[in-house]
């Protein structure tokens, strides 16, 4: 037991950056939580999660690592570190071990890919694609979305595959918000990765940010998992 409250550290998914929990980071912080975003490429899977790894170095533990999307992986890979003592997915990918992000969204196709474009060896959503990926925000806000994504590279979602001994959500207890409106991650494989997992799920009708849609219902999570780690 710990009477230091966790640090928060969040990690994105692919066509966003950290600034994507910008409605949950100042509720966190307000409540006492150091809270950090990070910024990775999106070029190589083992150079985001070595970049998560170094953020880990930057602040205090305890840490509740949150993974949206993408980030799933990331924090998948990265919990097993000995500071981080709890997750947190967020409409998330959560592979186990020899598993690609690939083979989970092969599982459940959804409906986003239509709208990608290939160029540059990078995985461009095309304007159309917000309907699909923030659908349930103000038009303007899905404008906004669209102008600063982050495109990843083509092969990112099949190069990294873990060993048995490198995924968190074995060994770490895990929570999951379950958007189930989501055209991006669909809501089955949510479903399928959740229970698998063990976490406890939030289910929430919203698109694949609930981040930016529900933000009130992603902080009751995360105080939720932050409470369960200072006190467990």
């Amino acid at each position: 037991m710990t009477t230091k409250k966790p640090t928060i550290v969040f990690c994105h998914g692919i066509w966003a950056d950290g600034s994507c929990f910008s409605k949950v980071i100042p509720a966190l912080q307000a409540d006492g939580h150091e809270v950090i975003a990070v910024q990775y490429s999106l070029e190589s899977y083992e150079e985001d999660l070595a970049t998560v790894k170094r953020t880990l170095n930057r602040v205090g533990s305890p840490v509740l690592l949150v993974g949206h999307s993408y980030g799933g992986a990331t924090i998948t890979g990265a919990g097993m570190d000995d500071r981080v003592a709890g997750l947190v997915y967020i409409a998330a990918v959560a592979p186990d071990a020899g598993e690609t992000v690939q083979d989970q969204l092969n599982k459940y196709p959804s409906d986003i890919f239509s709208c990608v474009e290939v160029a540059d060896n990078l995985a461009w959503m095309l304007p159309s694609g917000t309907k699909f990926f923030a659908g349930d925000l103000p038009e303007a806000e899905q404008k906004l979305v669209w102008a600063t994504l982050f495109p990843p590279n083509v092969d990112l979602f099949n190069e990294q595959k873990l060993t048995a001994d490198q995924v968190a959500w074995r060994s770490k207890p895990s929570w999951y918000v379950l958007a189930t409106r989501d055209h991006t991650v669909h809501p089955d494989l949510q479903r399928w990765v959740s229970s698998r997992m063990g976490a406890k799920v939030t289910e929430v009708a919203s698109s694949h940010v609930p981040m930016l849609s529900q933000p009130d219902v992603v902080i009751g999570v995360i105080r939720e998992a932050a409470a369960a780690v200072q006190n467990g």
